[in-house]
This record gives C-alpha cells, sequence and structure tokens, in this order.
C-alpha cells in the first residue's frame, strides 16, 4: 500500500547567492511583496533539500508532490531535469523513480519574474513566489491510482439526488495491473467496478444507491459521505485512495436567486485571497482555519475563492462547514495571445484536483479580463474554456466575474452559463446609488438571464475615522456606510443569486500605493493581520448571523471635535437601550442600524444595551481634530469647513463642483479637464486602470460626477492650494448656456 510523508522540513533556500536554511512552506515575498512595488523581489530562487532513499520493494514507484509553487518550477533531482511545470495555485507531482539513489539531491528551481505565457502576470493582488505549500513524498506499487493526470487522485465521485434518494458514479482511474477495484461508501456499502484498458490505463466505473439520502444542506447541515477505492492485484490489495462527497442539487433561478436542495439560498457571499500580513501565502493549517471561522463568524454562507485555486485544505473547510464556493483559475485582467495552453491546463488542474468537493457549484473561466478589450483570440479562449467545463463537468456551472466596464451586450456575457459583474459605484466612479440602477437596468433587459453581484467594496485604513464620511477619505467611517448601503439594496432584489463582498481580508497588492499604506489593498473587512474586525463588518453580522450581538460603530474615532455626535449601532437585535456615563440616554426599536444624536463635553462613556447583550467604548470632546485620523495633515485644516477651501464660487462660470458634463460642454473647459484627467491615468487601484477605453454607459455616469469627486478617487493629492488653484482656473470659463 502507499505510503505518504510530509517532507517540510530541513530545506535550503537561496536568493541572488545568499543561502539560508528554511522549513516548508515558505515565500520569499512575504515582507517585500507587501510593502509597495520598489522592494518587490519577482525572479528566479532555488530550493534544495537532501533526501534519502526510502525502502522500495521491487516496482514501487516514487513521488515528490507539490502542493503548490508560485509560479513556474523546474524539478531536479541529482543534477537531472525530471519536470517543469506552469502555474502557481495547483497540486503537480514528479516520478523520481528512474532517478533517485542511494543519496539525493532535490532542487526546484522557482520563478516568479513576468512572462508572456503563465497566469496571472497583470492583476491587483501580489505573485508570492516560492514553495508556499507542503511538499510529499510518495511511495506506491507498480500497480496504483493514477497519479499523474493533472494532479488528481484518480478517483472521481458523481452524486446525483432524486428525490429522498441519491445515485452515486464512481469512476477510477489506475495504471499497471488490477483484478478488482472495490469502492466502499462508510455506512451505506460497497460496489465493485467494472474494468477497461483505456490507452495503457484502467478505466473503472460503478454505482451505488444510496436510500434516503442524508444531503449535504449547506452551513446548517453539511453531512459528507466518505468513500475508499481499493485496487487489488493478484487477490491483494495494493493501493487505496479515500475521499469525501455530498449529496446536493441546485440551481441558479434568473427571478428568484440561488436554490439549494429545492428551496431558495440566497448566497451571502466575501471574497477571499489566500495570504496575510508577515506571512504572505505560506500560510499554516491553524490560519486557513481561522479564516474559515471569521467567515462564519460573519454569518456567511458562501465564498468566492479569488483569483485561482486554493489550497486543497480551504476547500475541504468549506465541505465540511457547508460553504458554497465559488473556484476559477488565474485568467485575469489581460488577456495574453500565448497563453491559452496555461489557461486549459490551469482549468483542468482546478476541476480535476477538485471535482469531488461539495461544496464547489461552478468553475470561473476568468475574472475582469476585458480590462483592454474583447478580441477575437480571447472571445476563442473563452469558448474553449467553457466547451471544457461542460465536457470535464455535466454537474456544475461554468461561471465569469465581469468587468463592471464591459458593456452588459458583448457576448463575452452571455458565453458561461451563469453572469457576474463586479460593480464598484460608490467607490473608484459613481454613487453608491449606481449599483441600484444596474441591476434594475439589466434585470429588466435580461429577466431571464441569472445575474450576480461577484465583487463590491470600499478601501478603508482602520486609522482614519470621519465624522461626516465621503468616497475617497478611505476611512473605516465610509467603508461601513458604503456596505449599509449594497445590503439594503441586495433585500430589495431577491433575484441576485449571489453577492461577493471584494474582501473579507485585506490583502497584498504590491502595485499600490494609496492612504499612506503601500502595497496592500485595504478593502478587507478585517484587517491583514486578522486581529481587528471594522465596523463594516458587523452591519454583515447584523444582516446575516443568528449569533446575537450589539456592536458599537467608531470605537477608534475617540478624539471628537463636534458638539453633537452620531453613535452608530450595528445588531441583530430589534431594542437597544444607550447610555451616556450609566445614564440612559435613549431607547430605540429598529432593524439592523440604530442611530443616536449625542450631545458631548467631556471623556464620556458610551454603552449600548439590549438585554444580555452589549457593548461599550470611550470618547472625548476635544478642541482640534486629530490628525492621525486623516491620510494627510492639509485634510485636518479643511475637515470642518470643506466648502471654504475653494474659495467663492462665481455664478455661471465653471468650478471644482462642476459636473464633467458641465466642463466638458465648453472647449475650455473641455482642454482644461485633459490635462488634469491625464495626471490621474493609472493611479488609482494600483494602476489597474491604465490603458483602459471608456464605454458610454460608464461615461455617463462619469458625466454625472463633480470634478472634486472624480479627483479624490483618481490618485491625486487633494492640498487646499492646489483645489484652490483648480477653482480659480474654472472660475474663469462661464457655464455654456442652453
Amino acid at each position: 500500500m502507499r505510503v505518504t510523508e510530509k517532507i517540510n522540513e530541513q530545506w535550503e533556500f537561496e536568493k541572488e547567492g545568499t543561502v539560508t536554511s528554511i522549513n516548508l512552506p515558505h515565500t520569499w515575498n512575504a515582507e517585500d511583496g507587501q510593502t509597495g512595488p520598489e522592494l518587490y523581489y519577482r525572479g528566479v530562487c532555488v530550493y534544495r533539500k537532501q533526501l534519502k532513499m526510502p525502502e522500495l520493494a521491487p516496482g514501487q514507484q516514487v513521488y515528490i508532490e507539490f502542493r503548490g509553487v508560485n509560479s513556474s518550477a523546474e524539478v531536479r533531482l541529482n543534477g537531472k531535469e525530471l519536470a517543469r511545470h506552469d502555474g502557481g495555485y495547483s497540486t503537480f507531482r514528479v516520478n523520481v523513480t528512474d532517478a533517485i539513489g542511494a543519496e539525493n539531491m532535490l532542487e526546484v528551481f522557482v520563478d516568479n519574474a513576468p512572462n508572456d505565457k503563465v497566469y496571472p502576470q497583470r492583476a491587483d493582488f501580489t505573485f508570492y513566489g516560492g514553495i508556499y505549500r507542503d511538499v510529499y513524498l510518495i511511495v506506491t506499487d507498480a500497480s496504483h491510482f493514477d497519479l499523474d493526470y493533472y494532479g488528481g487522485n484518480g478517483f472521481q465521485i458523481t452524486p446525483s439526488v432524486d428525490g429522498e434518494n441519491a445515485a452515486v458514479i464512481f469512476e477510477t482511474y489506475s495504471v499497471g495491473d488490477a483484478d478488482r477495484i472495490v469502492v466502499s461508501v462508510a455506512g451505506a456499502g460497497e460496489t465493485e467496478l467494472e474494468l477497461e484498458k483505456r490507452g495503457g490505463k484502467i478505466y473503472g466505473k460503478g454505482s451505488l444507491d444510496l436510500l434516503k439520502v442524508h444531503k449535504w444542506d449547506g452551513v446548517r447541515d453539511p453531512y459528507l459521505y466518505e468513500a475508499r477505492a481499493t485496487l487489488y492485484r493478484d487477490g491483494r490489495a495494493v493501493d487505496s485512495v479515500a475521499d469525501r462527497f455530498g449529496c446536493r442539487e441546485f440551481r441558479f433561478d434568473a427571478k428568484e436567486g440561488f436554490f439549494l436542495n429545492g428551496r431558495r439560498y440566497p448566497l451571502h457571499g466575501v471574497s477571499r485571497h489566500q495570504d496575510r500580513l508577515g506571512v504572505g501565502n505560506a500560510l499554516t493549517r491553524e490560519m486557513h482555519a481561522e479564516d474559515m471561522e471569521l467567515i462564519l463568524s460573519m454569518g456567511a454562507n458562501s465564498i468566492r475563492l479569488a483569483h485561482y485555486q486554493h489550497d486543497q485544505y480551504f476547500y475541504e473547510l468549506c465541505d465540511e462547514k457547508g460553504i458554497i464556493a465559488w473556484a476559477e483559475i488565474p485568467y485575469i485582467t489581460v488577456h495574453m495571445d500565448g497563453g491559452r495552453e496555461n489557461t486549459v491546463q490551469q482549468m483542468r488542474e482546478l476541476i480535476t484536483q477538485n471535482y469531488n468537493h461539495a461544496s464547489i457549484v461552478c468553475w470561473a473561466l476568468s475574472n475582469e479580463i476585458s480590462l483592454q478589450g474583447v478580441t477575437e483570440d480571447l472571445m476563442e479562449n473563452h469558448r474553449i474554456l467553457n466547451d471544457l467545463v461542460h465536457e470535464m463537468d455535466h454537474t456544475r456551472v461554468s461561471a465569469m466575474a465581469n468587468l463592471f466596464l464591459l458593456e452588459t451586450d458583448s457576448p463575452l456575457v452571455t458565453l458561461p452559463d451563469i453572469r457576474g459583474y463586479n460593480l464598484y459605484y460608490g467607490w473608484y466612479v459613481g454613487e453608491v446609488e449606481d449599483n441600484d440602477r444596474f441591476f434594475d437596468d439589466f434585470h429588466a433587459k435580461y429577466p431571464d438571464i441569472a445575474i450576480g453581484l461577484t465583487e463590491y467594496g470600499a478601501d478603508s485604513v482602520i486609522t482614519l475615522q470621519s465624522p461626516r464620511p465621503e468616497k475617497g477619505d478611505y476611512t473605516e467611517s465610509y467603508q461601513a456606510v458604503y456596505h449599509e448601503h449594497m445590503l439594503e439594496m441586495f433585500a430589495a432584489r431577491p433575484y441576485l443569486w449571489g453577492t461577493y463582498v471584494w474582501n473579507m481580508f485585506e490583502f497584498a497588492a504590491a502595485g499600490r500605493d494609496e492612504a499612506g499604506d503601500p502595497g496592500k489593498n485595504h478593502k478587507g473587512l478585517v484587517t491583514f493581520d486578522r486581529r481587528q474586525k471594522k465596523d463594516a463588518f458587523y452591519i454583515y453580522k447584523a444582516w446575516w448571523s443568528e449569533e446575537k450581538f450589539v456592536h458599537l460603530c467608531g470605537s477608534r474615532y475617540h478624539d471628537r471635535v463636534e458638539d453633537v455626535t452620531e453613535i452608530k449601532i450595528y445588531s441583530n437585535l430589534d431594542k437597544i437601550a444607550l447610555y451616556v456615563d450609566d445614564e440612559l440616554f435613549e431607547e430605540q426599536e429598529g432593524q439592523h442600524v440604530f442611530r443616536f444624536n449625542v450631545p458631548i463635553s467631556q471623556k464620556h462613556r458610551i454603552r449600548a444595551v439590549s438585554g444580555a447583550y452589549e457593548d461599550s467604548m470611550e470618547i472625548e470632546k476635544v478642541d482640534t481634530p486629530n490628525p492621525s485620523y486623516f491620510m494627510s495633515l492639509d485634510k485636518v485644516k479643511n475637515w470642518f469647513d470643506a466648502p471654504e477651501e475653494n474659495g467663492e464660487d462665481r455664478a455661471g462660470f465653471l468650478s471644482i463642483n462642476s459636473t464633467m458634463a458641465e466642463i466638458q460642454a465648453t472647449e475650455q473647459g473641455a482642454a482644461f479637464l485633459a490635462g488634469i484627467t491625464s495626471q490621474m491615468t493609472g493611479k488609482a487601484a494600483g494602476g489597474m486602470g491604465e490603458g483602459v477605453a471608456i464605454p458610454e454607459a460608464m461615461q455617463q455616469i462619469i458625466a454625472r460626477q463633480p470634478l472634486k469627486k472624480l479627483l479624490q478617487q483618481g490618485g491625486m493629492e487633494l492640498e487646499p492650494e492646489k483645489l484652490q488653484q483648480i477653482n480659480a482656473a474654472l472660475n474663469q470659463i462661464p457655464v455654456k448656456q442652453e
């Protein structure tokens, strides 16, 4: 029988001639991949490990299994190249039987340098280099379940629910010889597979009926069966593999959203990247488990596992906890003409390695791939991937996450089985209400198409606070207001099959330099180190979780200059009592959000109470704004007196508060605007906007925006002096008369 041994200990790591001793998992970008683009190392590093020959019986095979090496790997044993693998997020194996000796040197050359054939190459997250997941040594009999086909385990399980019962089809792929292959399901029986030769391998197929099947039913009852396939040769069991599966049925409805096991089941989702502060992507099992518990504690029931294949352990956690999972490959942002083969390979690996997971309902073809337009080569690549998904798996659907700039009548939108859009109205462009308009218009135009929101969010740095939050200020306060609106919007549109916050956790984005904290995307509801939950986390808990709680917003906004301050509370209880300095101030009844206007004059203790649940904080009245609450000292100067920053606007003339349409309507205004906006190109969102064509629908939204708001979101510094200069110049241009 096979023997599997983890070999994470005692490796040597060489980077630019410097050798250190390390244990796996490991990345060389744990620090420089999180601090901005200047220090971010992308190149080739080498991992080495001495291996002793394992005890081998005649004919036994030896494999090295890598669970994740980013992004390209060349594997050598005793100086001989044995394998290459392109793609940093999937399992691959190397048969080392013919090259292994008594004493061995295993070398892995790992490369995360830019190229034009391996995805991802351009995206708003860090491409950590390293062997960042576990490595195993596997010894098998000459006859064994296939270890060479796209990193799979040679065992495929396909359950089909029919009323109270289920039929489960088992398929195996093995090499060598086999007399019998028997599949047993714990507590449900066993079946012997019919065997046939296919292309030098043995294909086995059989089925088992489960009467009164115990369904996998989401977070409330994620029941899993365990199946084991055993291969017999010459009457003796020589190999065995086990996997778990769940029996469930689901569908996407254009009018009522997602259904699980026949009942409506709205997908309350978050997106997740696999890294964290100071660790990069080299997470331990304990870290993966902590991520899952944080997600569950907020009340989410679905996760978009972006933008690549995640660790097998996390898919297992999704199965165990009843999470509906979206799985995708890193075909992202910009299509590369030379990358088609790599997209096909990564999709084959994703499906082959994850086919048995009950949690997964879709295979996503790409994410925001239309940033620089839709070409015929891009369309053909997607048609190939879409066909491949249906060929490999008829039980799930194909999906895409479309860039919010992509027109809804693009053929790319209608290609996969279900549609998703990534919308950032209310953050990068437009107002939060534009999200409502988008879905209302889409649903009215395409009432028979299932649509979901696959990304949305607003950045916030947890130290930044404001009593007057506004788009672009990066405050915890604005992020909370933004998400309040989004949840209200979802509740009014039951046809949305799912929604996915971008992002559950802050994550590294080496190309970003924003809000005084470079190298990170700050849209997370939880900080990068997982230590602090932002206020926005609790508005989701108020809507989604059954765990009773009370949360006072603004606990980090201690120093307050206003005479009357808003005390805001999130809760899933329906009555809140507010105490100020231990005296009852007011009681309110409501849902989700409770607001109290409280006069303040000194240091105060604030307490929110609902039955046995409460939260407390301290605030203090101060004369001068706390500069740490702002991105720059200049913002402190004009915080409470914003209208005066631009001086007196001239009636009948343009100003910084004029809309883009008003400014562009005049020849002078359009010329002036071209000079201003050219300074903004590529600065927002880590430079992802560079070279993007703006479609007509988006231009109409932009045209409604005041110039000042667009400048705030465009990455330009908004010192009062600069604003005054821009405003003064515009005040010389008369408004066009109709």
